[in-house]
C-alpha cells in the first residue's frame, strides 16, 4: 500500500466502427494490436500506455485508467488531466488504425470511476470500507447527479473495494465538470474520513439533507449500492432540477439543486484545500444554476458519442499544477530506458498493480521489485538515474 492516500480515475468506452458497436476484443485481440508503441505489460491483460496510464479491454468496452496520484493539493486536476491524456492518446491510435483500415472509429462515453484509497490507519470496527461506502451512498447522489450525469443516465453508485472506495457514474465528456466531480467527491471522502464513525447519524449531525423517499439498490457488479431512477420516488435524471419536487425527512421540500447546495456546505474547506477556490466556485455555481449541468440539456449532448478529439476546458482557467512525484517516476519508467541503482542497471519488466514495479537486472536477468515510494526516495537521493541503452529504443512506433 502507498504510504500516503491516493486517488485514480478510470473511464470506459464503447467502440463504434462505421457507426456500429463492436467488441474491442474481437476487433483487435488485445491492446498491443491497437497501440503502435511497445507497451509495458501489467498483471492480467492490461498494458501501460505510453501516456502513463493503463489500457485494457473489459467485457466489450475499452477502459483506460490513470496511475495513482498522491492525494494532496492539485491531485484532482492532475488525475483529471491524466485521464484525458490517456483518452487523447487512445483517440490518436484509433484514428491511425481507422485510416489504415479505411474505417471510421468513435469512442462513445460509457462510465467513469473515481477511486480513493482507504488507509489502514483510519480503520476500526466503526470505520471500515463497507460502512464508509454506505454512508457515502447517502451523501453523494444529488450533487454527483448534477455534476456528472445527463438525461439518459441511470445510476450513481458507491462500491467498497479492497483498500479503496470507488464511485461509479456516467462518463462526463466535459473536463471541467469531471474535475468538479472529482474535487467534490474527494472533499467529501477526506472530510468523512475524519468523522468519529460512519453511522447514518452523522448526516443529521452535519446537517446534510435526507430525502424522505430514499431506497438504495444493490450495485450491478460486485458489492456496493446505487441510487437509480426509481430510488427516490421519481426519476432524478429526468426531473426538473429547479422544482421543489423532493420531500425531506425534516418536512421541507427542496429542489435537487437546493439539496446539492446544502450538501456542499460541510465539505467546503476540504474541497478548497484539495483543489482550489476556482473549482469550488464552479461546483457552487452548478448547484446554484449559474453554471451549466449536462442535465440542463433536453437531450444527452453529442459529445458523448465521439470522445477524445479535443480536450475543451471551456472558459474556466485551470491552474497548471506540476506533475506529482509518482507521475514523474511513472513517466521515467515508461520511457523504457535502463535505470541505474547503485552499481547495477535494471530494465522495467512489468507493472504489478499501480504501486509495484518489477525489474530485471541487465545481464543477469535477476528479478527485483520496487514500489513507487522506494523509487521516489531513490530519485530524491540521486541514487536512481536513467541510463542510455545501447540497443535501439524499444518504444519506436511500429505499423499495425
Amino acid at each position: 500500500m502507498p504510504r500516503c492516500a491516493v486517488i485514480g480515475l478510470e473511464a470506459e468506452f464503447n467502440l463504434l466502427i462505421n457507426g456500429r458497436r463492436q467488441r474491442p476484443e474481437k476487433v483487435f485481440g488485445d491492446p498491443s494490436r491497437l497501440v503502435r508503441r511497445r507497451m509495458i505489460p501489467r498483471i492480467g491483460k492490461s498494458f501501460q500506455l505510453p501516456a502513463g496510464g493503463a489500457i485494457y479491454f473489459d467485457t466489450g468496452v475499452i477502459e483506460v485508467a490513470t496511475p495513482i496520484v498522491e492525494l494532496e493539493p492539485g491531485c484532482c486536476y492532475r488525475a483529471t488531466r491524466l485521464l484525458w491524456e490517456q483518452i487523447r492518446y487512445l483517440r490518436v491510435e484509433l484514428d491511425h488504425w481507422g485510416k489504415r483500415h479505411k474505417r471510421h472509429c468513435r469512442l462513445q462515453g460509457f462510465s467513469a470511476h473515481y477511486n480513493f484509497s482507504f488507509p489502514n490507519t483510519r480503520r476500526s470496527k466503526l470505520r471500515n470500507a463497507t460502512k464508509l461506502a454506505y454512508l457515502l451512498a447517502h451523501i453523494l447522489p444529488a450533487p454527483v447527479i448534477l455534476l456528472a450525469t445527463n438525461r439518459l443516465s441511470s445510476a450513481v453508485g458507491v462500491r467498497p473495494r479492497r483498500g479503496r472506495i470507488e464511485v461509479t457514474v456516467d462518463f462526463t465528456p466535459d473536463p471541467a465538470l469531471m474535475l468538479a466531480t472529482c474535487a467534490f467527491i474527494a472533499g467529501v471522502v477526506e472530510t468523512v474520513l475524519r468523522w468519529q464513525d460512519f453511522g447514518l447519524r452523522q448526516l443529521a449531525r452535519h446537517e446534510i439533507p435526507r430525502m424522505a423517499r430514499f431506497r438504495l439498490r444493490k450495485h450491478s457488479s460486485r458489492r456496493g449500492w446505487r441510487v437509480t431512477a426509481d430510488s427516490l420516488g421519481q426519476d432524478p435524471f429526468a426531473a426538473d432540477m429547479n422544482k421543489t419536487l423532493w420531500k425531506l425527512r425534516d418536512g421541507r421540500s427542496l429542489s435537487l439543486r437546493a439539496i446539492a447546495a446544502e450538501t456542499l456546505r460541510p465539505f467546503h474547506r476540504r474541497i478548497r484545500q484539495i483543489s482550489d477556490s476556482s473549482t469550488l466556485e464552479h461546483i457552487g455555481a452548478v448547484f446554484a444554476g449559474d453554471a451549466r449541468s449536462l442535465l440542463d440539456f433536453e437531450k444527452r449532448p453529442d459529445a458523448y458519442d465521439d470522445v477524445g478529439h479535443a480536450v475543451d476546458w471551456g472558459r474556466r482557467r485551470m491552474r497548471r499544477w506540476p506533475r506529482s512525484k509518482y507521475e514523474k517516476i511513472i513517466h521515467r519508467l515508461i520511457a523504457r530506458e535502463p535505470i541505474r541503482i547503485g552499481q547495477k542497471r535494471y530494465q522495467v519488466d512489468r507493472m504489478n498493480g499501480w504501486y509495484v514495479v518489477e525489474f530485471r537486472e541487465v545481464g543477469t536477468k535477476h528479478r527485483r521489485t520496487f514500489n513507487l515510494d522506494e523509487l521516489v526516495q531513490l530519485s530524491d537521493g540521486k541514487k536512481f538515474t536513467t541510463t542510455r541503452s545501447r540497443k535501439p529504443k524499444s518504444g519506436r512506433k511500429r505499423s499495425i
